[in-house]
């Protein structure tokens, strides 16, 4: 088994961008090996109070681990951070100081074979669950979905442009025998997509990047989650949010405009009917991204866009 490790990405540029101050109460959404909470506490000392969720048992242990110097100051819940509704009843928290929403795969998921994550193990299982007690896997997606299913799956999730021809080759081969290894969905994907189209990195890192997607619901009710925990920080609260592909980072980049957009009625019209009212300031005007040296440093850190809102009073 790997050991659980995760380089925080971009921690000193969420920290200044959430504002952590002494006594503030925080929500680490993603709380993968605990990088970003341990830094909320230590900032936030004597008194901030930390709640995170996550759905891998071994995160939770290992930032359980890590942020024991802060006992009785944090709790950890084994939830979607979606369900942040329930989460926050049950920590008896209404409104928060900050949220932190880390979009990424944890390095430990990565390089753990047994997850099934990564196109560099061939030997891996399918998997891709960030929750193993899910019973929806990669395996079960890659022999049971239909042609269209994964076209679709490829093409949204993926941004495949060889989605199809992918989708189709996929079908044949677990005709001849059931698809159960990252090896085989690598020699599929890599024959789907002419040579000339495979220079620019890994050939199936698309395709990789769409199925974890099915398989997580990682984009389902997203745009919902941002706006609603958006609304239960208090007034010069911050909202963080990581993203690292285009999808992801779309759906951010709308929620934060609705957000700040003031009355959307017809300009023809005398008064504002809509009643809409402005609800944050978005701090970085453009994301921020990983400094040169962050990036020389931590490869999966390249990707990663960082977008920062701050509630107003409305």
């Amino acid at each position: 088994m790997t050991a659980f490790s995760h380089i925080p990405v971009m921690l000193e540029e969420c920290m200044q961008g959430l504002n952590v101050k002494e006594g503030g109460v925080y929500y680490d959404a993603t709380e993968g090996g605990g990088g970003h909470s341990y830094e909320i506490l230590k900032r936030s000392a004597p008194t901030g109070r930390l709640i995170a969720t996550d759905l891998d048992d071994e995160a939770i242990a290992a930032a359980t681990e890590r942020l024991k110097e802060f006992d009785g100051r944090f709790r950890i819940f084994k939830s979607n951070y979606k369900d942040y509704a329930n989460v926050f009843e049950e920590a008896g928290i209404d409104k928060v100081d900050g949220v932190l929403i880390d979009l990424g795969v944890s390095s430990y998921q990565l390089d753990c074979e047994e997850r099934g994550f990564s196109y560099m193990k061939p030997s891996a299982p399918l998997d891709m669950r960030m929750d193993a007690t899910s019973p929806l896997t990669a395996e079960k997606i890659l022999n049971e979905y239909d042609f269209k299913e994964l076209t679709f799956i490829l093409k949204e999730y993926g941004e495949e442009r060889f989605a199809s021809s992918i989708a189709s080759n996929i079908i044949k081969a677990r005709e001849k025998r059931r698809l159960t290894t990252c090896g085989q969905f690598v020699e599929i994907i890599e024959s789907s997509i002419p040579k000339k189209f495979q220079q620019n990195g890994p050939a199936a890192r698309k395709s990789f990047q769409a199925i974890r997607i099915a398989v997580n619901g990682e984009l389902d009710g997203l745009y919902e989650c941002v706006v609603g925990l958006t609304r239960r920080l208090k007034v010069g609260g911050r909202i963080a949010v990581i993203t690292f592909h285009s999808l992801e980072d779309r759906i951010v980049k709308r929620a934060f405009k609705d957000l700040e957009t003031d009355c959307v009625c017809d300009k023809s019209l005398p008064v504002c009917v809509c009643g809409k009212k402005k609800e944050i300031e978005i701090i970085t005007k453009k994301p921020t991204v990983a400094s040169l040296r962050e990036m020389a440093i931590n490869s999966r850190s390249k990707c990663a866009k960082l977008r920062i809102a701050e509630k107003i009073p409305t």
